[in-house]
């Protein structure tokens, strides 16, 4: 189940949806968005992770935003998309993150330490966020901010969970082999998927890769079972 919060920042209440697990309580993960927002899929995966025993936060991230949304019927929703996005300041955004997670470590409900979890804009946000703050975990599916803010690899602490698809056009095999070299240490783990594009496990036709998708999640539940236990 979920309900809607409010996340306290310096310029006002940023809204979230929380999704409880059965017991009411456990670890939280603060989960990033795609750039289209807090979406059907997005929330889909919130309850997915929920199951497993996490309080889970989703910040609207585009809440300082005039107009969020958009208009799939245009053919031009995926620019739509990136033009949401490009008028984000990152650093005011990577803030915002920080306040998320914060938000989570005082909520009555998570009663044991706090990750990040980030699909695509917000596999990168997630990412920029661990190394501006202690989080237990990171998970990140093909961060697209990654290969520009390998500066701050060496800050990224928490034990990690990076995906990323071996046939993506917008992150190239090169870039994705810089990030491996830049993030890999111990407690990484990097995961890459044989014919899986960008956004691999989003739903929607254009993107989908159904064995990527399954692949990554089963690692994916995995990998947290290890290192940020829920029950």
């Amino acid at each position: 189940m979920s309900d809607r919060i409010d996340i306290p920042t310096a310029d006002g209440a940023m809204p979230a949806l929380r999704f409880l697990p059965e017991s009411g309580s456990g670890p939280g993960l603060v989960l990033f968005q795609e750039i289209f927002g807090v979406t059907d899929y997005v929330k889909d995966r919130a309850a997915d992770l929920a199951a497993l025993g996490y309080v889970v936060i989703v910040p609207e991230i585009y809440w300082r935003l005039d107009d969020p949304t958009i208009d799939y019927e245009r053919e031009d929703w995926l620019q739509q998309a990136m033009g949401l996005m490009q008028q984000l300041d990152w650093p005011t955004t990577v803030g915002d993150g920080v306040s998320a997670v914060a938000a989570a470590r005082a909520d009555q409900n998570v009663t044991g330490p706090v990750g990040v979890f980030g699909f695509c804009f917000g596999g990168g946000l997630a990412f920029n966020v661990a190394a501006s703050t202690d989080v237990a975990v990171l998970v990140s599916y093909y961060g697209s901010a990654i290969p520009g803010l390998l500066d701050l690899a060496d800050s990224v602490t928490a034990p990690s969970l990076h995906h990323f698809g071996r046939a993506d056009t917008f992150i190239p095999g090169d870039v994705v082999e810089q990030v491996r070299a830049a993030v890999t240490r111990d407690g990484v783990r990097f995961e890459t998927y044989d014919g899986a594009g960008h956004a691999f496990d989003n739903p929607n036709p254009a993107f989908h890769h159904a064995e990527a998708s399954a692949a990554a999640w089963r690692n994916t539940e995995d990998f947290l079972a290890a290192h940020f236990p829920a029950k």
